[in-house]
């Protein structure tokens, strides 16, 4: 029964989507005020319906009725109760249905936070908002429908993807699906305004906040991603350019651009129409990404569906939202004529450089990403696209976007002089110097990516300060703290992209990596440190059989830590998964993998030290933090509040 009421409830939420999608956007077209301020309570019963059907799957998941087709395939009595619940998300059918919650939570949230926004803008954004549930709610209910019974129910599920049974993706897809599905909000957002036919200062205010918030998520979820797979994989490393990875990056990337040039047109009423794009592709790449984890279109550990008919239907939503907004945007060309004028080297020309560079990276990383499938269906031919064209192909922009940060941060508006600009750097120039000839001194042998990493990413953070302190002029201590929280935020997210760099660049050139055959008893060094394979041991847990090593880890002949890696089979599914161990410290990990037993004896070890492996996530949380920073902002808050438009506006033609 409880099912039945979660599948009526998403029944009438894709009824109200509909309403909402249609009467609010008349209304504003006829300055009907009664029919555009229907969109407000349309979007938060919206919500709450689908929320009543996410209930109900929750429910059912927790309770085991095998008697849905869903819980069956996807549960098992066996199974923890933090995986029964974050089963609900681990396959399609559910996945679908917290993204179109996490929809219309974003549309309930605008419309309860729309109150200072004109009221035709507020009905029109609300309305392309529900266009855009109303798509996802037809493809769940007669496609990808969680609901459906099973006629004779078993007496037990199938059990959960192995994989996906633990903590770090758990709380990953949700976050990445904020991310995501936030930014169709800055994609309504420019639709509203390409259909009244203005961008300006006030809707830049408008739109930041929102594409802050997903940017956010997307970090926090690509983060958590990242984490996952260092850990549980078991492969060592923290980013593979997997296809379902690419497709959460590139729309973080756009949402970076289109946080700076928002800024733009808010400031300068410039980029108007780059800005408007940006938000159109930034969730064109978001549903690019939806399409690519659900068609089967391309091969990835992270895929929750291999179904084409799916992928065509995703397809077409793309098809028809992405291109109908271009088409808009086409034909609106001529209402967004900049009002602005800058001079190149000014803070306007390096936000217009930071957006070329994060923009082509987006562009590299999709070329990357579909070329295989280009090639298999153009000319037969199976392709694959790995780690060394992406890290040539992308890295060269990263470095010029870490150079220029610091120094377009600190420039004037409209126009300036680089040799005064920069003088507040010199010191920041100073420290990175430093840094980098210290890590090229203790780098002898190794490769330049140390050297060049680290001196950027102490760049990025020895600039962010410097800026504070420029920012405060002769008033000291009590300027800085009277800041902007949105320049605290700024700072703390630059510094964060700092930290990430140190990580990446250090532990990429120091890593020590040892693959032997191991005995019971034998010790090995690795990296300075001595290792002891003591015992390996059969393990029963709650619904796994494992393989558990103990292995002493030991430097100068003191004992450190044990570490129990391990190798588990779920018997239900029938499939292995590889537990690494790892010992956390804040300059260096040790990371050991147990493999199989050998024919001569032994067992199969993977050992490696991983030199300041954790500042990647610390620099990753230092970014969300950033952005949580700058959110909490007034100005971002109170957006722009004091500009009203008249009931009866007429939109621009």
């Amino acid at each position: 029964m409880i099912a039945e009421l979660g599948h009526f409830a998403l029944i009438l939420a894709f009824a109200v989507s509909l309403y909402q999608m249609v009467v609010p956007m008349i209304g504003a077209a006829r300055g009907n005020r009664g029919w555009m301020d229907s969109a407000r309570p349309a979007a938060l019963a919206q919500f709450g319906l689908t929320a009543i059907s996410f209930a109900a799957l929750t429910v059912a998941f927790v309770t085991s009725d095998f008697s849905l087709k869903l819980v069956y395939e996807n549960s098992h009595t066996d199974k923890p109760m933090l995986y029964k619940v974050t089963g609900v998300w681990g396959n399609h059918e559910g996945s679908m249905l917290l993204w179109v919650m996490i929809l219309a939570l974003f549309g309930a949230a605008a419309a309860a936070f729309s109150g200072n926004l004109p009221p035709s803008l507020r009905a029109r954004v609300l309305s392309v908002q529900a266009a855009i549930g109303a798509a996802f709610y037809a493809f769940i209910i007669f496609t990808s429908n969680p609901f459906l019974r099973l006629g004779n129910p078993p007496f037990n599920g199938r059990d959960l993807n192995p994989l996906l049974q633990d903590p770090g993706l758990a709380f990953h897809p949700p976050f990445l699906y904020l991310g995501y599905v936030g930014l169709s909000v800055s994609f309504s957002f420019a639709v509203a305004a390409l259909i009244e036919g203005r961008v300006d200062a006030a809707w830049a205010r408008w739109v930041r906040p929102w594409t802050l918030a997903a940017w956010l998520f997307l970090t926090i979820g690509i983060a958590l991603g990242s984490w996952w797979a260092y850990y549980e994989l078991g492969w060592g490393g923290f980013w593979f350019w997997d296809p379902v990875e690419n497709a959460s990056f590139m729309p973080w990337l756009l949402a970076a651009a289109l946080l700076h040039s928002a800024i733009v047109v808010e400031k300068r009423e410039a980029l108007k129409s780059w800005t408007i794009l940006l938000a159109i592709m930034a969730f064109g790449f978001s549903l690019i990404g939806t399409f690519i984890v659900r068609s089967g279109v391309i091969t990835s550990v992270h895929s929750f569906a291999n179904d084409p008919e799916r992928g065509v239907f995703i397809l077409a939503i793309l098809a028809v939202f992405v291109g109908g907004a271009l088409t808009l945007f086409a034909a609106r060309a001529g209402a967004m004529a900049a009002k602005g004028v800058f001079s190149p080297v000014s803070r306007e020309g390096a936000l217009v450089l930071n957006n070329i560079l994060l923009a082509v990276s987006a562009f590299v990383v999709f070329i990357g990403t579909i070329w295989p499938l280009v090639a298999e269906f153009f000319w037969d031919r199976k392709l694959s696209v790995g780690a060394p064209f992406f890290n040539q192909a992308f890295t060269p922009f990263m470095i010029v976007l870490a150079v220029v940060l610091p120094v377009g941060a600190i420039l004037p508006w409209k126009r300036a002089q680089v040799s005064r600009a920069i003088r507040p750097l010199r010191g920041a120039l100073a420290v990175t110097l430093a840094i980098a000839l210290l890590i090229w001194a203790v780098s002898s042998g190794h490769s330049a990516i140390a050297v060049i990493g680290a001196g950027l990413g102490s760049w990025l953070i020895a600039g962010s300060v410097a800026e504070l302190i420029h920012r405060t002029g002769k008033s000291g201590l009590s300027r800085l703290l009277r800041l902007p929280r949105a320049d605290w935020g700024k700072a703390v997210a630059h510094s964060g992209l700092g930290i990430t760099f140190i990580g990446v660049a250090l532990l990429t050139a120091w890593q020590v990596e040892d693959i032997r055959v191991a005995r019971i008893g034998e010790s090995f060094d690795v990296g300075g440190y001595q290792m002891t394979l003591q015992s390996v041991d059969e393990i029963k847990g709650p619904n796994y059989l494992s393989t558990m090593a103990a292995i002493a880890i030991a430097k100068d002949g003191r004992e450190i830590t044990t570490l129990y890696p391990e190798k588990r089979v779920y018997p239900v599914q029938a499939m292995p998964t590889t537990e690494a161990a790892i010992d956390n410290g804040i300059f260096r990990d040790i990371y050991v993998v147990i493999g199989d037993a050998q024919a001569g004896g032994g067992w199969a070890v993977r050992s490696y030290v991983k030199p300041f492996a954790n500042w990647i996530w610390l620099g990753s949380i230092l970014m969300a933090l950033g952005g949580l920073i700058s959110l909490s902002d007034r100005r971002y808050r109170v957006a722009a509040g004091a500009r009203k438009a008249p009931v009866n506006a007429v939109p621009a033609e």
